[in-house]
């Protein structure tokens, strides 16, 4: 049932300015998170892009914004340059029906000169990336002093990229009593508790069930000890997962699988206990920037491991119990996506294995799965490492910055930024690797060198 944009509190000029850009109904994450931002309520809000959430959260900053006072309003921030640019654009057209609205855009890559000039002669609503207008509050070139409202837009990605204490200094800058939106793709953990550090009584929305029904395909497939290397390969090439978990019992085995995935062009890293702890934070931090495309992992050491968007899991083996199977198979379908579990044994084992079947359980011959012999797996991304961290002040806006404004990287190509005491890592999209690697080296961090590196 659609909802019209006139069944809410909004002036005349404001509905006939979204009249004429065609916004005949509300979307979902309007129609409900609308009301309460109108009401000057706290909202986190499940939204992917292209959801109308650039509209819900304008129109309530834009209703609320006091023309005459010349002053920052308003703060959106964005993971990256691109997305900043976008919502600002989107602003300026909602704003049509305002006069005099000045938006102000501050965010990396771009030139430092031209911002302090604008900022001199004062914006309304400015929209930026954490990392650029946490250095202009550090400067003093801008004040949050009159902060009515700020909006955090895809703040998992943020999160991603490592902009979590930018984040929290950020907001040290702003008025404790002001109105505080949140909106992301996804609700990790990590945004929840983002959300109970600086937001007050918030309306929760999801337009995206999280209590969608668990979709996953069991198999179970009987296979002789000597051909499970194979199997775990014509797996992977039957069901072509982006990335996937192979879980064995053993050090020994995960080495084995990884090597043998490794010999067959699959891009596959082994965890366990006898890794350093060095290695262990490169392997796991490859895997969730999807710079590997399968990790091989013992339980002890996959424990912790929260990878969002695991399409597949294989069991190399029977776990010891029922518990560490439904633990290992729960790391794929969630929030309403399909996943696919695959476990081998050996006919030793097929009466113990009945243990682990329920009514919804396949049974599958694994000598009906087709060759594999030219199936590769290789991921979108590969990893930069960085000698250096917080303990040298590196900071995820640094980073961005070096590689969208030096090297002209955009930033649909950066992933995920992960930053250590000593260490920073940063995933690039495998095609501008050598170029983000070529100028990271030249020592344009914070006009300072460190010792980079790139992974595998």
């Amino acid at each position: 049932m659609s909802v019209a944009f006139n069944t809410l509190k909004l002036d005349k000029p404001m509905l006939d300015n979204l009249n004429d850009l065609g916004f005949s109904a509300m979307t979902p994450i309007q129609a409900e998170s609308l009301p309460p931002i109108l009401e000057n309520r706290d909202v986190i809000a499940q939204a992917k892009t292209g959801s109308g959430k650039t509209a819900a959260f304008g129109i309530g900053l834009l209703t609320k914004l006091k023309v005459k006072e010349f002053r920052v309003q308003s703060l959106v921030l964005c993971p990256t340059r691109e997305l900043a640019d976008q919502v600002a654009k989107e602003l300026r057209r909602l704003a049509r029906a305002t006069h005099n609205v000045k938006i102000l855009t501050l965010t990396g890559g771009m030139p430092y000169g031209p911002q302090l000039g604008s900022l001199k002669h004062g914006a309304h609503i400015i929209v930026g990336t954490p990392g650029r207008v946490l250095k202009h509050l550090d400067k003093k070139n801008l004040s949050l002093e009159f902060l009515d409202t700020l909006v955090l837009d895809e703040a998992d990605r943020m999160l991603d990229m490592g902009f979590s204490e930018e984040i929290t200094e950020l907001i040290s800058h702003a008025p404790t009593k002001r109105q505080t939106l949140l909106f992301s793709a996804t609700y990790p953990k990590e945004i929840l508790t983002l959300s109970s550090n600086i937001q007050k009584d918030a309306v929760d929305i999801k337009t995206i069930s999280h209590d969608s029904k668990v979709l996953i395909d069991e198999y179970f497939y009987e296979v002789p000890e000597e051909e499970k290397n194979e199997t775990v390969l014509r797996l992977l090439a039957k069901h072509n997962p982006q990335i996937a978990m192979v879980f064995t019992n053993t050090k020994r085995n995960a080495d084995i699988i990884a090597t043998a995935l490794q010999d067959h062009k699959i891009d596959a890293l082994a965890i366990h206990g006898d890794l350093e702890q060095i290695d262990r934070t490169d392997v796991l931090t490859q895997f969730s920037n999807h710079s590997c495309s399968v990790l091989v992992a013992t339980d002890v050491a996959a424990r912790g491991i929260d990878i969002k968007d695991m399409p597949m899991v294989i069991n190399y083996e029977l776990p010891r119990d029922r518990d560490v199977y439904t633990h290992r198979i729960g790391r794929t379908g969630r929030a309403g996506e399909k996943g696919v579990a695959c476990t081998l044994y050996d006919d030793y084992e097929s009466e113990e294995a009945l243990d682990y079947q329920t009514d919804t359980t396949i049974n599958a011959n694994y000598k009906e799965l087709k060759d594999a012999y030219e199936f590769e797996m290789h991921p979108k991304n590969k990893t930069l490492v960085i000698d250096g961290g917080k303990k040298d002040k590196i900071r995820a806006g640094d980073l961005l910055g070096a590689l969208t404004g030096d090297a002209g990287i955009e930033g649909k190509y950066i992933g995920k930024i992960d930053i250590y005491d000593r260490q920073a890592y940063v995933a690039i999209d495998k095609a501008y690797i050598d170029k983000a690697h070529k100028n990271l080296k030249r020592g344009n961090i914070k006009g300072r060198s460190f010792r980079v590196g790139v992974l595998k």
